[in-house]
């Protein structure tokens, strides 16, 4: 489409600049604010009849209605890809904020990616180890998956997201054909310069791409950096076959961004004052993550979102749910006992885990010890319940067996320090170890073989 350019605005509404008679430009199409020597970066959101309102990603701060022109560029909002973006850091729009020079090899792609076809997609197998024994044991990451975490205001899921990042890996072959994209949306100053000196000082962003956009600045650039995140991912994944793993946080605050925009474009709310197409939205995101046939790579997603108030029904979470493959729930109890990281593991899962774990992926062993690490901790839970009621002294020696196994496992296995990365080995003897606090007849999801080779019973109460 050939370049059109305006002279003039009808009018400036916050982030939202409106012109008037303009014919054949496109919905999304990107568009550039002029004003004298200055350029900004906006993007068409609606088109009623002759009236064109577009978004500003810089704000509209010092822009005037007689004395801004807007050139229309006939094209979606792209971004440049290359191998070249490994261990750099850019905004939220893929302009480079790290001091180093633009990426200068590579390809513009529309940020809005290409639909998957589901015909051509693979089921996700394999997994990927974060060296986090409560996720690789229990709610297993498996590559091509979208695993999202539910977390809330106070709770260490950025903490998370850089552990995960510094510590993930696959194993094998492709062992070194691995890398990550993380995206930050919305978050503090403080938190952003945390994330960063975290992975310089670890190595790991030399084998990662980031995004930070923070939380001065403009919604409309935070609504762009998820799909520039995962046109970055896609190109690494589809076109240098390389295993991503994409890391989305805050997703709540893109979401908010998106309520934002949507009042001022006066659109009419549904739930919460959300917009009505919030599902379809979020579904245009996580359905970025996969496999595809005839090609080498995946994209495995880790979305990140704080649900307001702790409430897993909220508008947020609740059409999360509906479109990944499971949960990790971070729990705040936990997290009050010093717990880190605080998942709790009876309100979290992994659908496709049971696909990408055993003989052949991780160990043989791991899907029965598994099973018997939730049932048993569930146990912990009707015990405490009792032991509430009738006091610990009237408790069974079976019941005070399950408290001790319940404090060891929480203080033993769901917490470990920041910088402590276990292998899936070293998970899943210490999830044998700790079922030695219970005695014999009380393991009944594991085999007897199983039982001969791992198990040990610890005496001592």
């Amino acid at each position: 489409m050939p370049v059109k350019e305006y002279v003039g605005l009808s009018r400036i509404n916050g982030p939202l600049v409106f012109v008037e008679k303009v014919k054949d430009v496109g919905y999304n199409e990107v568009v550039e604010i002029l004003l004298n020597d200055e350029k900004r970066l906006g993007q068409v959101v609606q088109i009623n009849d002759d009236i064109v309102m577009i978004q500003v990603f810089q704000g509209t701060n010092g822009l005037t209605v007689n004395h801004t022109n807007v050139k229309f560029l006939g094209k979606a909002l792209m971004v440049k890809v290359s191998d070249e973006m490994l261990g750099r850091v850019f905004n939220g729009i893929g302009q480079p904020i790290d001091g180093g020079s633009d990426i200068l090899s590579g390809e513009y792609r529309d940020i809005n990616g290409s639909p998957i076809n589901p015909a051509s997609r693979m089921y996700p197998r394999n997994f990927i180890q974060t060296g986090i024994s409560a996720i690789d044991a229990l709610m297993t990451l498996i590559r091509g998956q979208k695993l999202p975490i539910f977390s809330g205001n106070g709770l260490p899921h950025n903490r998370i997201a850089v552990q995960i990042t510094k510590q993930a890996k696959i194993k094998g072959e492709e062992a070194g054909n691995f890398s990550i994209v993380f995206a930050a949306m919305g978050i503090k100053h403080d938190e952003a310069s945390f994330i960063r000196e975290s992975l310089e000082e670890s190595g790991a962003l030399k084998n990662t791409v980031m995004f930070l956009n923070l939380a001065d600045d403009p919604a409309i650039e935070r609504t762009a950096t998820p799909r520039v995140a995962l046109t970055a991912a896609e190109y690494l994944a589809f076109d240098k076959n390389m295993h991503v793993l994409v890391l989305l946080t805050d997703m709540t605050n893109y979401c908010e961004a998106l309520r934002e925009l949507a009042t001022a474009r006066g659109e009419v709310p549904s739930r919460k004052g959300y917009p009505g197409y919030l599902y379809s939205d979020l579904a245009s995101i996580y359905e970025r993550a996969g496999m595809v046939k005839e090609r080498n790579g995946s994209i495995t997603q880790i979305p990140i979102l704080s649900m307001p108030n702790d409430d897993i029904t909220h508008p947020i979470p609740d059409l999360t749910g509906y479109i990944t493959e499971g949960q990790i729930v971070l729990n705040r109890d936990l997290n009050r006992k010093g717990i880190y990281p605080p998942i709790g593991v009876l309100q979290s899962l992994s659908r496709l885990m049971k696909d990408g774990i055993g003989k052949g992926y991780t160990r043989d062993d791991h899907p029965h010890v598994s099973s018997q690490l939730f049932a048993s901790y569930s146990k912990v839970q009707e015990v405490k319940a009792l032991a509430s009621i009738i006091g610990e002294e009237e408790l069974s020696e079976s019941d005070r067996k399950y408290l001790k196994f319940g404090d060891s496992f929480e203080n033993q296995f769901i917490s470990q320090s920041e910088d402590e990365d276990r292998s899936i080995e070293e998970t899943l003897d210490l999830g044998w170890k700790l079922l030695g606090y219970l005695p014999k007849n009380e393991l009944t999801r594991v085999s007897e073989a199983e039982i001969a080779a791992h198990y040990k019973e610890i005496k001592e109460i």
